[in-house]
């Protein structure tokens, strides 16, 4: 039994030095690319370690840091209110959800599970948003088309409401008076911390990743692009680095790093997940792991 046990052990972990492995590695090539030379990657490939050692992708990408960092804003700006709002929607959603005496609550929970199997299709939803709601060149294109709400998330959120909080202390509450609103702002969110921290980085990380909503409904107001809506652009055509910042390049080659520019880029893109992820850490594994494992 225990040789079984050590055996699990040593299999389970070398399982997860794999998964481990298989994370990390793709970041180092992709770190240690952004700093190879040009000519080096075109004639050697990519490496897990720098060829021929260069800052250019480095020293461009700061040439051209105003539009960089407007991107970056914008993204910013993005994340933030889509991930309060998402946030808020979700949380009121689960809540009227979790209680069973909801009339409707059968039927509401289907039209929820619904759409997650089957949609309109590309078109029609298309349609929908820019000539109904006249969704498009404008930050709430950003925003609302298919990332203001997550059924996942709602039935994630909900289950941790229905399996976690005890229904005695809602019940308790409303006898001492409070209403809805109370119980939801004094005993729910206050319970709730750990649930509402998964979605909230669910939800930021959707909103800071999201590239194709850009596409689609920014026909005109190209400075409402976010980081990936820029990267997109650097990877479609490199020229628009050059015609966005002419003035900026006055001495530099015309020859410009391609390749690594992408992998700068792509790093700098994913610097605020990486910095914001171990902070969510904790109450992410709590609340993804309670909030799936009943119901």
């Amino acid at each position: 039994m225990i040789y079984k046990n050590k055996l699990f052990q040593i299999l389970a972990g070398f399982l997860m030095l794999i998964l481990v492995l298989s994370c990390i590695m793709p970041l180092l090539m992709l770190l240690a690319s952004s700093f190879s030379s040009e000519e080096q990657l075109l004639t050697k490939g990519y490496s897990f370690f720098p060829q021929g050692v260069s800052l250019d992708a480095y020293m461009y990408l700061w040439k051209i840091k105003s539009s960089l960092l407007k991107a970056y804003m914008m993204s910013g700006i993005i994340t933030g209110v889509g991930t309060i709002v998402n946030v808020t929607i979700t949380l009121l959603f689960a809540y009227a959800l979790s209680q069973k005496d909801l009339p409707g609550n059968r039927m509401i929970s289907f039209f929820l599970f619904f759409p997650m199997l089957f949609n309109g299709g590309f078109v029609s939803t298309y349609l929908v948003y820019t000539q109904i709601f006249h969704i498009r060149d404008n930050l709430i294109a950003m925003i609302v088309p298919y990332l203001l709400m997550s059924g996942f998330h709602v039935i994630i959120m909900r289950t941790y409401l229905t399996n976690t909080i005890p229904v005695e202390v809602k019940e308790s509450a409303r006898m001492d008076g409070a209403g809805e609103y109370s119980v939801l702002m004094h005993i729910i969110i206050p319970m709730s911390r750990p649930i509402i921290a998964t979605i909230a980085l669910l939800a930021s990380i959707t909103y800071w990743n999201n590239w194709t909503n850009g596409v689609y409904f920014l026909n005109t107001r190209t400075d409402l692009f976010g980081i990936q809506n820029y990267l997109n652009m650097v990877l479609s055509n490199i020229s628009f680095l050059q015609a966005q910042q002419a003035n900026a390049l006055q001495g530099i080659e015309a020859q410009i790093p391609n390749t690594s520019i992408r992998m700068a880029i792509a790093i700098i893109a994913i610097i605020p997940i990486l910095a914001a992820y171990p902070f969510f850490q904790k109450s992410f594994v709590k609340g993804i792991t309670i909030g799936s494992v009943k119901g």
